[in-house]
């Protein structure tokens, strides 16, 4: 990882911090586990879960994503690891025991979460010291949603994690004439493929808006989609977010109402709220993640909001 280096200054000195990423240690996990909502956006669920005797094998680590969806994160802790064929093993070991896993959410994070568990996009995080050009073109190849995530260890008290590969979109689906398009109830559970038409609910509101509103929701995307290289978007049952390591934006659309409605990571007691506009709704239930919400019903307002949408894409 000679293109990350880390400097410390002090008295016109400048030091360089040695890094350290020689092999992921047992310690480093239990760090990982210990803070996986700080640094992935996960909430965790169980370390070395065992997959039974047929499969006997064991996944570093088990969680739930700020959108529902089940994560598994795997550690490379030998230089010769395949961490991803693993990973795609435990995968689709997660897909055909969901029962299994919505019965661990629900006694982790109670019944109400169990029942929102989102299989349309479930993801395999895998982490490194490093990655060969072999792995990430590997997963470039693969039709599956991973993310190669590198750490470096700074001194002792600093960690500094680089996302080197993630799937751009997520099970985005087109849009189609109101008359093509099928809806469904909730998410596929139980045995077999997540429900392929589950993603089709935004989409389906994007179709019924007028020329008008499809524009500006699409200028909203085009310029989050902008804002980095490393943005990934993920179209889910109710919004799609975009995100990093973790969502910065999720987006949704009311047609009835004439309104894009963005929800931001920004504490909103930083910002001067305007009525109509902006609001706090961290006390207030809805879909996505953030506790700012923007209502869009214009290009001024696209306007005003670009400076927050880039805010949050620097917190995240």
């Amino acid at each position: 990882m000679s293109d990350i280096k880390l400097f410390h200054f002090g008295n016109k000195r400048i030091k360089e911090l040695p890094g350290q990423a020689a092999q992921v240690e047992k310690s480093l996990q239990e760090l990982f586990e210990s803070n996986l909502e700080a640094l992935l956006g996960i909430r965790f669920l169980a370390s070395e879960h065992a997959t039974g005797k047929a499969h006997g094998g064991r996944i570093d680590t088990l969680g739930l994503d700020e959108d529902n969806c089940p994560a598994i994160i795997e550690y490379k802790r030998a230089i010769n690891e395949n961490v991803i064929n693993q990973g795609l093993f435990y995968l689709d070991w997660l897909l055909d025991h969901r029962k299994e896993f919505q019965w661990l959410v629900m006694e982790k994070l109670g019944a109400e979460v169990a029942k929102q568990v989102d299989w349309s996009t479930p993801r395999l995080l895998c982490i490194a010291g490093d990655f060969s050009r072999y792995d990430e073109h590997a997963v470039k190849q693969i039709a599956r949603n991973i993310e190669l995530i590198r750490y470096r260890r700074f001194d002792e008290n600093l960690l500094m994690l680089q996302l080197v590969h993630a799937a751009k979109q997520t099970r985005v689906s087109p849009v189609v004439a109101p008359s093509d398009q099928r809806l469904t109830s909730s998410t596929a559970t139980g045995d077999g493929d997540a429900d392929p038409y589950v993603s089709q609910r935004i989409s389906y509101r994007i179709s019924q808006a007028d020329e008008k509103l499809r524009d500006l929701f699409e200028a909203v995307r085009q310029f989050l989609v902008g804002l980095g290289d490393d943005v990934q978007v993920k179209e889910l049952k109710n919004y799609i977010a975009f995100k990093r390591l973790k969502n910065f934006v999720c987006l949704e659309m009311y047609p009835q109402l004439k309104v894009v409605t963005a929800y931001l990571k920004i504490d909103p007691k930083t910002i001067e709220l305007e009525e109509g506009f902006s609001r706090d709704v961290t006390s207030i239930g809805h879909f996505g993640t953030g506790n700012l919400e923007l209502s869009l019903r214009n290009m001024d307002d696209f306007t005003k909001a670009q400076p927050l949408f880039c805010k949050s894409y620097e917190n995240s």
